[in-house]
């Protein structure tokens, strides 16, 4: 119970910020946030917890905007437009899943890519509105407040799955799949059920994220949604936070809105530098991320006051040596 205390605080805190009236700006930075850290907490469902490395969930960030614009346009509702979302990313996720996740490592890895870039390229010439891409309107959605909120549920419900996950039989097999899948199957695990599985909830959690991003940005197009890049960031924040585990998805979206929100207006040339450089950090110095980081300060200042008085054992004992 206590481990609960401070997420349950803090979420306490983010609902009742619009309520103290903050800038636009600030509920901007919070709608983005939001939908960053479900992007993070969902791929780290397959990547962090099962170590299946895909570059390829900007496919369902795409196919969950790109549904909702398109049944809004033909008159469904906002609840509607998300449940199709929701069916369409869990199936593509499926047909997708079953013959990628048979294969391992590098393989897996890159058949991401080539599923992700086909379906970009197929977007960009089939798609309405091609390249030039779609307005989406909802006239359900006034003001910030509306948006705000909507991320913000979601983001409560990505976090209590995640950590129903880590606590579950079915996180467990994860983890076995991650540390030897060989070994798993041997002992009876049903590998490819959870990983398919696994990509089917990561999938659908991103494809309603992106629902509600076509909402908020009211416009999406081919070579923004479905780009190698999105997806390459989907990665990148669990891996800059701490891989496996719950806090580092979070602190790794964080990490990554601020460094956005700062160079992308003055210098956009340097935004996929700034993570590139702190990936290779992370990798050479911290496998852990920014949570692992963070356990081993705390080590190191557990361990001082436990030398100070070791030394202060012997100085007081020289007979015994």
């Amino acid at each position: 119970m206590k481990k609960l205390i401070l997420p349950v605080v803090l979420l306490v805190i983010l609902a009742l910020l619009p309520v103290f009236q903050v800038n636009e700006y600030i509920l901007h930075l919070g709608i983005m946030t939001f939908l960053y850290i479900v992007l993070s907490s969902s791929w780290n469902i397959l990547g962090g917890l099962a170590g299946q490395v895909s570059f390829g969930f900007s496919v369902f960030w795409g196919m969950g905007a790109y549904t909702l614009a398109l049944a809004l346009k033909a008159g469904y509702s906002l609840f509607i437009s998300i449940l199709l979302a929701i069916i369409l990313a869990a199936v593509f996720s499926v047909i997708i899943g079953f013959p990628t996740l048979r294969l391992r490592g590098p393989y897996f890895a890159i058949a991401t890519i080539g599923v992700g870039e086909a379906v970009r390229v197929f977007m960009l010439v089939f798609a309405p509105g091609g390249a030039s891409g779609v307005t989406v309107f909802d006239p359900t959605a006034f003001g910030k407040e509306s948006h705000y909120y909507s991320a913000f549920v979601l983001l409560v419900i990505i976090l209590a799955v995640v950590r129903w996950i880590m606590n579950s039989k079915f996180g467990l097999g994860l983890k076995a799949i991650k540390e030897n899948e060989d070994a798993a199957i041997a002992l009876g695990v049903n590998t490819i059920w959870l990983k398919v599985s696994a990509h089917l909830i990561a999938a659908v959690f991103i494809a309603i994220a992106g629902a509600l991003y076509a909402r908020y940005q009211m416009f999406i197009e081919p070579n923004g949604v479905f780009s190698f890049q999105q997806g390459i960031s989907i990665l990148m924040m669990p891996v800059i936070g701490g891989l496996g585990t719950f806090w580092g998805p979070i602190i790794g979206a964080i990490v990554f809105i601020v460094i956005q929100d700062q160079l992308m207006a003055s210098y956009p040339e340097l935004n996929m530098l700034m993570y590139g450089v702190l990936l290779v950090l992370i990798i050479l110095f911290e496998g852990g991320g920014v949570v692992g980081f963070g356990k081993r300060i705390v080590r190191l200042l557990r361990k001082k006051p436990n030398s100070s008085a070791a030394s202060n054992s012997v100085a007081a004992n020289p007979s015994n040596h």
